[in-house]
């Protein structure tokens, strides 16, 4: 067996995915940037710090290991960024991934983990949202996402590149046993904005819209423990080693929980009140986005172990709690 190759496996998901697929057994290859990850994240003793955007580059590690599979999360991932920079999401989130399969092409590696999103199906028709919903993204990041999915279908076709696309929305939590956790530079993500709060980092939370057509009137989302999204991604991986054929997974728990109810539930866990303050909507945010997750039951045997709110909120706590400031201490 060969490596695998983790791209952005110095950022929140990607990290969680190395340490898993090292007690697993397996080789692993971290490449990086460092623009969004960070380097006490990195858990492999082999690290690659390029940019995907430099093909000679991606090259170059190609030819150095024998990668066996790329399991590929270096993204940008920002949605209100996404919309004043749409240039920066399709170079970074395009190029970057098609540099990933000229290489994979040229050295004869059959086999890709996407990381996708739920912000492919753009505002949904039916909750929970189906893997067959139609594709209607209402931001640039799901565009480029999606975009990024038909080109792995195209290379499937005609190099024989095996793919799974696992597409998930809000990831959340930190690892159980404390090594890992999220910190964004800036952090756009509601857990970690409401935890930095209740630490006194942050005056308020700001609520983007009151006014959507919900029982509390704000965003509903659904979050999925970290820990369990890297579990279901190695089952992928496997599944894909073992000779199953491409295929899209939506990733959740098939529930969502609302901007408020996310608030109140920081709130029980950090046992005070959190400051709030309410703000207009921001483009591009579809109101209700709940992932159906049976095929991914079904098909790969993935079951959560973390799929309680309280549990994602208190893991996240606990590991920010001991890094008040991130991976920066």
């Amino acid at each position: 067996m060969g490596y695998i190759l983790v791209t952005g496996g110095a950022g929140y998901i990607g990290s969680h995915v190395v340490k898993d697929l090292l007690k697993k057994g397996y080789e692993v290859v971290v490449l990086d940037n460092l623009e969004k990850g960070h380097k006490k994240a990195i858990l492999s003793k082999y690290f690659e710090n390029i940019d995907l955007k430099n093909k000679e580059k991606v090259k170059e590690v190609f030819n150095k290991y024998k990668i066996d599979a790329v399991m590929h999360f270096a993204a940008l991932s920002t949605v209100g960024e996404s919309m004043q920079n749409p240039g920066k999401y399709y170079e970074n989130n395009i190029l970057g991934g098609l540099n990933i399969l000229e290489s994979m092409k040229d050295f004869g590696v059959k086999y890709f983990i996407f990381s996708s999103t739920a912000a492919v199906y753009g505002e949904p028709k039916i909750i929970p949202i189906p893997e067959e919903h139609s594709k209607n993204p209402t931001n640039v990041y799901g565009s480029s996402k999606l975009m990024f999915e038909e080109m792995l279908d195209w290379y499937d076709k005609l190099f024989g590149i095996k793919y799974i696309s696992l597409r998930y929305f809000n990831a959340a939590g930190a690892d159980i046993e404390g090594e890992l956790g999220e910190d964004h530079r800036p952090e756009t993500h509601l857990i970690p904005i409401v935890l930095k709060t209740a630490l006194k980092q942050r005056e308020y939370v700001e609520i983007y819209g009151t006014d959507y057509p919900t029982p509390d009137g704000t965003c509903i989302r659904d979050y999925i423990h970290v820990s369990d999204l890297s579990k279901a991604h190695i089952l992928a991986l496997e599944a894909l080693l073992n000779g199953r054929n491409s295929e899209v997974f939506n990733l959740g728990n098939s529930k969502g929980y609302s901007v408020k109810e996310v608030i109140r539930t920081a709130e029980k866990v950090v046992g005070e009140k959190i400051p709030i303050k309410e703000a207009p909507r921001r483009p591009g945010d579809p109101v209700v986005l709940v992932a159906s997750s049976d095929k991914v039951k079904k098909e790969l045997q993935w079951q959560p172990d973390f799929p309680d709110l309280e549990t994602m909120i208190l893991s996240a706590w606990n590991w920010m709690k001991n890094h008040p400031f991130g991976y920066s201490e």
